[in-house]
């Protein structure tokens, strides 16, 4: 993998250098995959069910991506 420089808004940018290094790995992962298909340029609602899919694969459970859009840290 090769790291890339994004721009997000302060408090994400925040946020995702205060948490953990599993959680920064899930981020990181699912990340990867949405960018992976909005550069294959397939309709909006593919993109998002095959993220969807891949980030099931790779552990990502609802609870987990609540807590990680609930994390007020």
């Amino acid at each position: 993998m090769e790291t890339i420089t994004i721009q997000v808004d302060p408090e994400i940018a925040k946020a995702y250098r205060e948490t953990e290094p599993e959680k920064q790995q899930k981020i990181a992962m699912f990340l990867n995959v949405m960018l992976k298909k909005a550069i294959n340029q397939k309709p909006l609602l593919d993109i998002m069910e095959e993220a969807s899919q891949q980030a099931i694969a790779n552990g990502m459970t609802p609870e987990i991506l609540e807590s990680i859009l609930n994390d007020e840290n």
